[in-house]
């Protein structure tokens, strides 16, 4: 029997510590101090101010004031560096809580299309011309989630010219002056960052080792329900899409798309279908820990509950849309 000593010198457990651990917690705390960093410089130089213009209308009509406007711009280069001007905004009382979970899933949109290409690439390898339906599809689910927050903006929050004073203008810094503005503010969230987000993600590190994730992905891959509308041929892709990364269930899709058993329609919907089931855990495990560094940690569950679940309810209109459209080739 090993001693605690011959456990902590064992080289699976220091391949463990290193690789499944340390590694990405020291690259998720990079990520955000320089997502935090670059937001503080993009906000004080008023880059986002012109990267929005284009969006002004929109976000004119979901009632959302500048904060907003600024991390909606700069989702569209960085989601990451997005959240981390909310949080800056939040912390300074220029938006309230309300307004931050309509920014949060406002930002739907431009936060997908970074990494469009990447899954539209990743997808073409497998699907070939059925990629571009499994992408446009996706994108649509984004938008969705966009416009509907918008309508829900314009119904939930008080005209612009009621809560927002008129801010008196002054000349953008330096780029010195604002560099400097940017590390006082990462020195003063950096202890905030570390104390909440290594708590958490060691927690679903252990978790996930530990089995939890995989019994509930077992659990919805035999979820009944889906048989009722999918092909026993679908299943296969489902599981794979909880089970393992995207490319896997990529590759399952191929197989059975090039084989003649499912048609393109069909394998779409498998992939729609695996998105669903899986956000809640994908969303647990990646996203939780990152909000966490930069709002409390119940702020941090609910703005990740909510976009999941905005995310699934979009997911599954577009599939029951897919679904009913393509209803001939089932």
């Amino acid at each position: 029997m090993l001693s605690s000593l011959d456990f902590f010198n064992d080289p699976a457990f220091a391949s463990f510590l290193w690789s499944g651990l340390l590694r990405p917690l020291l690259r998720l705390l990079v990520v955000m101090s320089v997502s935090l960093t670059l937001a503080q410089v993009l906000e004080s130089l008023r880059w986002t101010d012109a990267l929005a213009w284009a969006t002004a209308p929109l976000l004119r009509f979901a009632r959302l004031g500048r904060a907003g406007a600024a991390s909606f711009a700069l989702a569209f280069v960085s989601p990451a560096a997005s959240n981390a001007l909310l949080a800056e905004a939040l912390s300074e009382g220029r938006l309230n809580r309300r307004e931050l979970l309509l920014v949060n899933l406002f930002n739907s949109t431009p936060a997908f299309l970074v990494h469009l290409p990447s899954l539209l690439a990743l997808s073409f390898s497998f699907l070939g011309r059925h990629a571009f339906l499994y992408a446009g599809l996706t994108l649509l689910v984004a938008v969705l989630r966009t416009v509907g927050t918008a309508v829900a903006g314009r119904l939930l929050l008080p005209p612009l010219e009621r809560r927002l004073p008129q801010e008196e203008r002054k000349p953008p810094p330096t780029w010195r002056e604002a560099a400097l503005k940017a590390l006082a503010r990462l020195k003063k969230r950096l202890f905030r960052m570390v104390v909440f987000t290594v708590p958490v993600y060691c927690v679903i590190i252990l978790l996930q080792h530990g089995g939890f994730f995989s019994q509930f992905e077992d659990l919805m891959a035999r979820c009944p329900f889906l048989g009722a509308f999918l092909r026993p041929q679908s299943l296969g892709v489902i599981a794979l899409s909880l089970m393992a990364d995207t490319s896997v269930a990529m590759a399952a899709a191929a197989a059975v798309l090039h084989g003649g058993e499912l048609s393109g329609p069909e394998v779409v919907l498998a992939l729609l279908a695996g998105n669903i089931l899986s956000s809640p855990m994908r969303a647990f495990r990646h996203q939780l820990p990152a909000y966490s560094g930069y709002f409390s940690p119940g702020l941090a569950v609910r703005m990740v509950g909510i976009n999941q679940a905005a995310r699934m309810l979009s997911l599954t209109l577009v599939a029951a849309g897919l679904y009913w459209c393509a209803i001939e080739d089932f």
